[in-house]
Order: C-alpha cells, then sequence, then structure tokens
C-alpha cells in the first residue's frame, strides 16, 4: 500500500544523523567514557526532537503517527531489558561467588600470552555458537577473559576485540541464535539453509580476524608474567578459588544444552551461584551485607559491589555493577528506541531508504545497498532486532524484482545489522558490551576485526558473483543452474523455527 506521506527529500532526512554526530563528538570530548551515564541519552533525545520538528513543522505529519512509531519501537525492547537486568545480576553474582575469579585463575596457568587472543576469540566463538547469545558469552566466558589478558599484560580494547570478534561469530551462525533465526524468517529462508549461504562469507571473515589475533598474540612480549602471578596471588588472598566452584558454568552448559530461553538459563544460572556464594564465600557475602547475610546476597545481585584484592588493577576488575548497574543501559535503549521512532514516524527513513534503492542496477549495487543500509539502520535505531526487520523488509520486494534469492538477502543482513551493532557506541549491542566488559566501545571498536571484515566480505563476494544465484524463473542464470537450491521451507525446518521462536 502506497503511504500517503509527505516524501521528505532525503538530504533533509539526513540532517537529524549530521546533529547526532556532532552532539556525539561533543559528549565525548566533555564527558568520555562517563559519557553512557546520560549524555548520550540526553543527545539522543535531543535529535529525536529535531526529527519531530522536521517532521511536523516541515512536512505537516502529524504527532498521531510518529508517537505510534515511538511507542511500536519501545514494545519491541520489553525481552532486552528483562536479559539486560539478568545479565546484571549473573555478572554479579558468578564474581562473588568466585566463579570468574577461579576461572580467571586457571585461566592463567592454560592461556599462555603466545596464543592468548588467538585463543580467546576462538574460545568465545564456541561458547556462543553453543549458547545462541552473544551476549550471554560476553557476559559469563568474557568477563573471566578481560581479566587474564589484563594479567597477561595485553590492552583491553584488543582483548575485548577478540572476545566480541569471537561472540559475534557464534551468535551469528548458531541455529539457537535469536538474530539468526529473525533474519532467515525476514527473508523468508529455511533457518540452515540461511545458516549454510552465510558461511561463504562468516568464515574467511573469521579465519581473517584469527590469523590477526595469532600474529599479535606471538608477537606480544612477556612482561605481563609478573602481573600474572601478582592477579593470582590476589585472587587467592581474597576469594576462594575451587575447581568445585566450575560446576557454575557446567550447570549453566546443562540449561544450555537442553535449550531452554535465554532469560530462564540466566536467572537459573544467576539463582545458583547466589547459593555457591553463600556456601564457598561467606566472608565476602557478610562484608557486602555489613555482616547481613541475605543483605550481602540481595546487594551482590542488585548493586555495585568491591573487594580489596591489594591489586588496584585486579580490584577494578573484580568491582561489579549488579542490575542497578545496567540502568544507564536501558536508558539509553529507551531514548534510541524514540529516536528510532521519530526517524520511521517522520518518514525520514523511507526518503533514505528510497533514494539509496534508486541507484541500484545489480547484485553489486544491491548487496552494497543492503549492508549499507544495515550499518545506517543500527546507527539510526540503535537496536540490532530493528535494524534486521528494518534492512529485511525495505529490500525484500526488490530482491525478489531482481529475481534473486531470499537467502542473499538475509545473509547480507546478518552480515551487516548483525555484526557492527557492538561497534555502536549508542546501539544496545554497543552499550551492553561496554559496560559488561568495562571497555568504551571506541576503544575496542578498531579491534573488532570479524565485525569490521563481515560486511566488507559480503560485499567482496557479491562483487565477485560467488554462488549469487536467481530464482530458476526469474531471468538469467549467473551460476550453473545445478546449483540453484528451491526457497521453500521444509516442514522440518518450519518447525525448528517455530520452536527457537518459542
Amino acid at each position: 500500500m502506497k503511504s500517503d506521506a509527505p516524501r521528505i527529500h532525503w538530504a533533509v532526512a539526513l540532517v537529524p544523523f549530521a546533529v547526532l554526530v556532532a552532539l556525539q563528538i561533543l559528549v565525548i570530548r566533555q564527558f568520555g567514557s562517563d559519557a553512557i551515564y546520560g549524555a548520550s541519552q540526553t543527545a539522543l533525545l535531543f535529535v529525536a526532537g529535531v526529527a519531530v520538528a522536521i517532521a511536523m513543522i516541515g512536512y505537516r505529519v502529524p504527532w498521531k503517527t510518529i508517537d505510534g512509531a515511538i511507542g511500536d519501537n519501545i514494545k519491541t525492547i520489553g525481552p532486552a531489558v528483562i536479559i539486560l537486568f539478568l545479565i546484571g545480576a549473573i555478572s554479579g553474582s558468578w564474581m562473588m561467588s568466585g566463579v570468574v575469579p577461579t576461572m580467571i585463575y586457571y585461566g592463567m596457568k592454560i592461556l599462555t600470552p603466545s596464543l592468548f587472543l588467538f585463543m580467546a576469540c576462538l574460545i568465545c566463538a564456541l561458547v556462543s555458537l553453543i549458547t545462541g547469545s552473544s551476549w550471554t558469552t560476553v557476559a559469563t566466558v568474557g568477563i573471566a577473559l578481560i581479566g587474564i589478558g589484563t594479567a597477561h599484560g595485553f590492552p583491553v580494547g584488543w582483548t575485548a576485540g577478540a572476545i566480541i570478534s569471537g561472540a559475534y561469530f557464534g551468535d551469528k551462525i548458531s541455529p539457537l541464535s535469536d538474530t539468526t533465526v529473525l533474519a532467515s524468517s525476514v527473508g523468508e529462508v529455511p533457518l540452515f539453509k540461511h545458516i549454510r549461504y552465510m558461511l561463504i562469507t562468516t568464515v574467511p571473515s573469521f579465519t581473517i580476524a584469527l590469523i590477526i589475533f595469532l600474529v599479535v598474540s606471538l608477537n606480544h612480549s612477556a612482561e605481563g608474567g609478573t602481573q600474572a602471578a601478582s592477579f593470582a596471588e590476589g585472587l587467592q588472598n581474597s576469594f576462594v578459588i575451587s575447581p568445585w566452584l566450575l560446576l557454575v558454568p557446567l550447570f549453566t552448559g546443562i540449561l544450555i544444552a537442553l535449550r531452554l530461553p535465554a532469560a530462564v538459563i540466566l536467572f537459573l544460572s544467576a539463582l545458583v551461584a547466589g547459593i555457591v556464594m553463600l556456601i564457598a564465600q561467606p566472608d565476602i557475602v557478610a562484608h557486602v551485607g555489613g555482616g547481613n547475610n541475605f543483605k550481602g546476597l540481595m546487594l551482590t545481585y542488585y548493586s555495585s559491589t568491591s573487594i580489596d584484592t591489594g591489586n588496584e588493577v585486579l580490584s577494578s576488575l573484580v568491582q561489579t555493577r549488579g542490575m542497578k548497574g545496567m540502568l544507564s543501559t536501558v536508558f539509553l535503549i529507551f531514548c534510541a528506541s524514540a529516536f528510532g521512532g521519530a526517524l520511521t514516524g517522520g518518514g525520514m527513513m523511507r526518503s533514505i531508504t528510497s533514494a539509496l534503492a534508486r541507484g541500484i542496477s545489480g547484485r553489486r549495487s544491491l548487496v552494497a545497498s543492503t549492508v549499507t543500509t544495515g550499518l545506517f539502520s543500527n546507527m539510526a535505531t540503535g537496536d540490532q532486532y530493528l535494524s534486521i526487520v528494518l534492512t529485511g523488509n525495505i529490500f525484500k520486494q526488490l530482491y525478489k524484482d531482481k529475481g534473486f534469492e531470499g537467502r542473499l538477502l538475509s545473509r547480507s543482513t546478518e552480515d551487516s545489522a548483525t555484526v557492527t551493532s557492538v561497534l555502536v557506541p549508542w546501539n544496545t549491542c554497543g552499550m551492553t558490551q561496554s559496560m559488561v566488559l568495562k571497555v568504551p566501545t571506541l576503544e575496542y571498536l578498531p579491534y573488532c576485526f570479524f565485525n569490521i571484515i563481515s560486511p566488507l566480505m559480503s560485499i567482496t563476494v557479491a562483487f565477485l558473483g560467488y554462488k549469487i544465484f536467481r530464482h530458476p524463473t526469474n531471468g538469467p542464470q549467473e551460476t550453473d543452474r545445478q546449483n540453484v537450491e528451491t526457497s521453500c521451507p521444509t516442514p522440518h525446518d518450519v518447525d525448528r523455527i517455530e520452536g527457537l521462536k518459542d
């Protein structure tokens, strides 16, 4: 159905983005990493107001339309907010129960500096592949790896880049990943067909990232050995370190194998970690609660906690924020949703994407435009789920008209919208990983090689024309017709998708 809303020129539609970039530069210069505690959110709300003013005053778009779009955006973030609070709870309980300190302690003995970044990336990839969640991977294994990397003398930006590269690789190709299911559904492609097709661009991108991390690790100096010894001593003096504490991650792995929802897994894992904390770390519970164990347990879940380990760097690593520490991220999610809704309701997103579509002539420009829109959507909406849906819906009919299979659309969407979300400071992914790892987004961004290479690889493969298929009934083939597969989902695949959604 054709919209009756006035057409906003694409140059005018870009004004809010220009204002946002200018404000974010000022905010970061003035507040630095503290911008996440309110300044960035204020900037987003201000720019949302600019978008509303342009739409209502310049083009007479009714407030009801914009308000409805903002409301629709906010409705989609409920599950993400719950997950965020549970991540805060699990990060606090896993730390104070001694689970993460134990993982750091033994990890320093197993992961040598000469292979650390390579192994950190690979470990996170495997965990994320199994869990289907980059957020869960970063909030558990990622926190421990940050500590190990710091002990070995690696800059936190490099370590965070390796963690995020691995976590998003596993998340992207896991059949348990909600973003993978969402992208395949939007592109109307069977789940496993979508995953197989993604391997063409994902595996080379990840391989290049692993090679970079391996080379950097091999050339890393051994100056961190003293720091590692100091960390080990500080952990032993502050926590009860025991292999038995690793039963908590094992229990979490069992829950994952049972394919329970992410929220249920995080809740049960945090609950068990709290019980373990009361048993294994009674002195810490008493210290946090001022002698009251119940109070100490509750504070660990929802508030900030700290332990003096005798090592300033280690003390900052084992400090936690709990659920309360996630409030600034939740604040940002709401502000980003308001900004995205103002752009969508005001017709600006439609104008910009229409301008992109007019320049599309073949597979190269089609894929390049899809990738660009995925990145642009992450910056505009501040949420990867909205970006996936928006990018898929914008280009779905265009791919059909051009005769290309839906899996090219679903892959191009994942190669951009899914992996670049963590690179945007005001995106839900960027803010969450920054808060959990305690590393500013712009500090780890240059080292997230997989996330940077993926969209470029997608465009490169499209330019080469490798395994780019057309529908058998739509125009000439670009490759051997024998390689063309049907786009119809099998009953097994449909059941699989519906089961993952549940």
